[in-house]
């Protein structure tokens, strides 16, 4: 299985980020991840990446949350797509939320690989690893 070196964790939500990083560590499936409580403390850490085409600190990986206070999930994505790297960054969807129209929602977004329903497992977890072996290669 691939080792990425970076993931991003877009969650407010302290259980579901402390989890999904011992699981992600127990896996040993990525060697850095940083974590924003917001999509707003997201976007303002990646763009001047971008802008700077710093390819080698952009994330692999991404596991967005929808619902956030400040900026959410889905605002996020509209930010996101406006930036342009040759770098793939590689999203998930990663949320409570079982609405059919989220998960349509989410599949019209290019970027977007997966949607995945919380709670986070070590089963999901492996899925996504897969997932991302797959894509990256």
């Amino acid at each position: 299985m691939k080792s990425i070196n970076t993931l991003y964790i877009i969650d407010d939500d302290p259980i579901f980020v402390f989890t999904t990083k011992k699981m992600f560590d127990k896996e040993k499936i990525c060697q850095n991840i940083l974590v924003f409580p917001n999509g707003e403390d997201a976007i303002n850490h990646l763009t001047p990446l971008i802008d700077a085409n710093n390819e080698e600190e952009l994330p692999e990986l991404i596991l967005l949350d929808l619902n956030m206070p400040i900026m959410d999930g889905w605002q996020f994505l509209d930010e996101f797509v406006k930036h342009k790297t040759k770098k793939k960054i590689i999203i998930f969807i990663v949320s409570s939320s079982i609405d059919p129209n989220d998960i349509q929602k989410a599949n019209e977004y290019q970027n977007v690989s997966n949607y995945i329903i919380k709670p986070i497992t070590r089963e999901k977890i492996k899925h996504i690893a897969s997932e991302i072996t797959a894509l990256v290669n």
